[in-house]
């Protein structure tokens, strides 16, 4: 299966996303849109994840390479391939699909738990999710939840964690990609987001958990089998 990832940044890329390809035998190539890349043609992928990044999901003038990818997005579901959206890239496939983007009532970074919502713990792409699970969260943008979309998961701070649209696209707010490697290059390149609030960890808590993010790994691992056998169905 041929992956394309989709990077606003180089400091996050598909990090934990990139062992699954490797055990699984998929080739996954990197877009680098902060670098000039043009988006990938439809006939270049089986599997489509927008990654996240520091600037706005509705910065188009700053970054022009925004409304193309929004497209995509929404041309990919259209389609009915699979797509992965995390944090920014979350936010982008819900702006696609026609929902909103607006800022949380709070910035959330940090290691803190999501709770999966009844209708979540229902769909196949969830199977062996828990109800309640830690994960990495560096944030101060929310989404709406996109008309004909499932609400999959909410935090304190966050109502909306995470959505499904269909059976082939996923918008996650959190970070289940991350590894202490891709959690230490957030903290060199945004730490000066790291003011002390009530859902703001330090960098040193942060890291204390980076040892924590691998039990992450089987729920991503899960997710992207499940998203891949949709590519599969055709």
């Amino acid at each position: 299966m041929k992956i394309k990832t989709l990077m606003h940044v180089p400091f996050e890329g598909p990090a934990a996303i990139a062992d699954w390809a490797a055990e699984g035998g998929h080739s996954l190539d990197e877009t680098h849109l902060f670098d000039g890349a043009r988006l990938p043609e439809q006939g270049e992928f089986d599997l489509l994840v927008c990654m996240g990044g520091p600037m706005g999901a509705a910065d188009d003038e700053q970054y022009p390479f925004l409304p193309p990818e929004r497209a995509l997005l929404a041309e990919t579901v259209r389609l009915g391939k699979p797509v992965l959206g995390i944090c920014l890239g979350a936010q982008l496939l819900s702006l696609a699909l026609g929902g909103a983007l607006s800022r949380n009532r709070m910035p959330e970074i940090g290691v803190f738990p999501v709770q999966l919502s009844e209708k979540a713990q229902e769909l196949e792409l969830f199977k062996g999710f828990p109800e309640s699970f830690d994960v990495l969260h560096w944030h101060g943008d929310t989404f709406s939840i996109p008309a004909g979309a499932t609400l999959a998961a909410s935090s304190v701070a966050c109502a909306h964690q995470a959505f499904v649209h269909g059976k082939n696209a996923v918008g996650l707010q959190f970070h289940i990609e991350a590894t202490p490697a891709s959690l230490e290059r957030m903290i060199e390149h945004c730490c000066d987001e790291l003011q002390e609030a009530d859902f703001v960890q330090s960098a040193e808590t942060l890291r204390a958990h980076a040892p924590a993010l691998a039990a992450m790994n089987p729920l991503l691992f899960g997710l992207l089998d499940r998203l891949a056998a949709t590519a599969k169905q055709g």
